[in-house]
């Protein structure tokens, strides 16, 4: 008689069958990664390509929470629509070359509310419509032949500005026929433009746009109906790869330099400071302003990312600044953005990409810097 094969020694040989455990999904639930003291990291999007770009932007006006729009190697678009903690992503656009440059604003005339505008490595620019009903979609509306699309800029009712390697400067209007744009050259640059933001500085009546680029150039662009004005804020001998406004403190902006260096410029009665504020590893690839700590003492925060696959926070008490590390990913950073995607605390969260392939949440735990609120 054979001997009964026992129960237990069956065990290793079932786990063996069941195979690898699957790998956890944020679009099922929230999905947490570890986070320095005080921090909470969620994932949003887990890829097979580098995510070059990541905002928040309201793409779909019927949601109370904006989305999330990540842009990759692989040439997709990808809008992560959150609920109640699961994030669901909307791929869409399938260029094949990276895509970089991004722009929300209601620019088009023939679509009502705002659209999505994504550009990138292959010369193409799209535009994403989303629907009352949930739908989104994407089409090509322009073409720049032997130019890469670096950054957009939405321009209102006078179009978007496309900035591009080589370095040069584009305006394109929603007049062409069949829902396309015309493309206009205007202007050779002296590097390609790597982040452009934004920003209304106090005493002055309208916007201008601040630019950072490969050739070293902090700049204030400044439209009128009929022409624009570049202004130099601060030149250095190296490639600058982003800018940050925070609308708190207007009158202050912080630049990334590729060697590592966290810049304030601060404009003040008898013109622009400069000051270093962060001596860091090479390849500065993220900066992002606002208030994203309570502590007490603390009146100035910025976070930034990059090579070093670190986010850290620079903090200000006094003149003083410190730095700490708040996550670590597990490639190298290539992009930061700061977002309001999370009520339960007194502080804006950070959106972090790059070369993982990772989009990744930086949050405050539920009831931070509310002393008073339940928990």
């Amino acid at each position: 008689m054979r001997p009964a094969t026992s129960f237990l020694c069956l065990l290793p040989l079932a786990a063996a069958c069941a195979g690898p455990a699957a790998a956890p999904d944020p679009s099922r639930g929230e999905v947490p990664l570890p986070a320095g003291p005080g921090w909470e990291a969620r994932l949003l999007w887990a890829g097979d390509a580098g995510v070059w770009t990541v905002e928040a932007a309201p793409v779909f006006p019927q949601h109370g929470s904006p989305a999330v729009v990540g842009l990759d190697d692989r040439g997709r678009c990808l809008v992560l629509v959150s609920y109640s903690g699961k994030w669901t992503p909307l791929p869409r656009v399938h260029d094949g070359r990276w895509l970089g440059g991004f722009a929300f604003a209601d620019l088009d005339p023939r679509a009502p509310g705002a659209e999505l505008y994504v550009g990138g490595q292959a010369g193409n620019l799209y535009q994403l419509r989303a629907y009352p009903e949930g739908a989104l979609d994407a089409r090509r509306i322009a073409h720049l032949p032997g130019r890469e699309i670096h950054t957009l800029a939405g321009l209102g009712e006078r179009g978007l500005l496309v900035l591009t390697n080589p370095g040069e400067m584009w305006h394109l209007t929603p007049d062409a026929p069949d829902g396309e744009w015309n493309a206009r050259r205007m202007s050779e640059l002296p590097g390609r433009i790597r982040d452009a933001e934004w920003i209304r500085l106090p005493g002055e009546s309208g916007r201008a746009l601040a630019t950072v680029s490969r050739a070293g150039l902090l700049e204030l662009w400044r439209f009128t109906d009929v022409d624009w004005k570049r202004e130099t804020v601060w030149q250095v001998p190296m490639g600058l790869g982003r800018v940050a406004w925070d609308p708190e403190r207007p009158e202050v902006l912080y630049t990334a330099v590729d060697d590592g260096r966290i810049v304030r410029h601060e404009r003040g009665p008898n013109g622009w400071r400069h000051r270093t504020i962060y001596d860091g590893p090479q390849g500065a690839r993220g900066v992002a302003a606002g208030r994203f700590s309570a502590e007490p003492g603390v009146e100035e925060t910025v976070a930034v990312f990059g090579y070093s696959g670190r986010v850290e926070l620079l903090s200000r008490r006094g003149d003083e600044w410190s730095v700490e590390t708040i996550f670590t990913d597990v490639d190298k950073g290539h992009w930061l953005a700061a977002a309001e995607l999370d009520g339960r605390n007194e502080t804006r969260e950070l959106l972090a990409s790059g070369y993982s392939g990772r989009v990744v949440m930086l949050v405050r735990p539920p009831g931070y810097g509310r002393p008073g609120a339940a928990r």
